[in-house]
């Protein structure tokens, strides 16, 4: 049980129940965190629309790697089963990879630049203060452009804002991620257990498995509710980014 009582689907009203209704259709599950983030529908709004961008800008594969990779220092299981299962499913990574990158990120059979990548995203949860100019110029040499290596800044600053709020509310992965396969589920539960059943044997599946282009929350569908959200929020920077982005990069974990 969270240590803060989330917004029960069925109290959910306006734009969050619409919010809600989205992620039920990308998640085929309404997800623990949204009933989290749903005591302050603002904010989750805010945060799909950050997530979105900063995803945005990015290649598919660096955003999970830096996502898993911040995710494994921060302790975060919810996190990186959601981006770990990105990773597999979406054949960006092999299983096996996905779990010597959470149990040994040093020792991971990554090529140059995606362990320079990767080494700065734990650097920055890690302790940014401790980051130097020498971090990224070994980037540049990988032949990163400044845009590039701020994407990943970005990527592994924001997952701190997320998993930190997450399990300092005491959100569980949800149930769905008992359906892993056991090596990668326990490479990847590196903080707080998945709720419910583990054991995939004994467990019947009452909730669909969402598809790997909408896994860890992220819509890859144009999604009128995330546009009719983007235009409610009031301010000058919203309609400027709705209109440079596709509704569809827009995702919620």
């Amino acid at each position: 049980m969270p240590f803060i009582q989330g917004i029960a689907e069925d109290s959910a009203t306006g734009l969050l129940a619409e919010f809600f209704a989205a992620d039920r259709r990308s998640w085929g599950y309404l997800p623990n965190l949204a009933t989290t983030f749903g005591i302050r529908p603002a904010v989750y709004q805010a945060w799909r629309q950050l997530n979105g961008a900063i995803k945005g800008t990015m290649d598919p594969r660096r955003y999970e790697l830096v996502t898993v990779a911040a995710a494994v220092e921060l302790r975060s299981s919810y996190c990186a089963l959601a981006h770990g299962r990105v990773l597999v499913d979406q054949e960006l990574m092999s299983e096996e990879e996905v779990i010597d990158l959470a149990l040994d990120p040093e020792a991971a059979s990554l090529t140059p630049v995606d362990r320079a990548v990767t080494s700065l995203a734990r650097k920055i949860v890690g302790g940014a203060v401790d980051v130097a100019d020498q971090d990224i110029v070994a980037l540049r040499e990988f032949g990163l452009s400044d845009e590039e290596i701020f994407d990943v800044v970005l990527a592994a600053a924001a997952r701190c804002f997320f998993s930190k709020t997450l399990d300092a509310t005491g959100t569980t992965p949800d149930a769905a991620f008992s359906d892993l396969s056991q090596p990668l589920r326990d490479a990847l539960t590196v903080g707080r257990q998945i709720d419910g059943p583990v054991e995939v044997a004994a467990r019947t599946q009452t909730v669909a498995s969402h598809p790997p282009e909408s896994a860890g929350g992220d819509e890859h569908h144009a999604d009128p509710v995330i546009e009719g959200g983007l235009q409610r929020l009031g301010d000058t920077v919203a309609p400027r980014i709705a209109q440079k982005m596709k509704p569809e990069t827009l995702g919620t974990g």
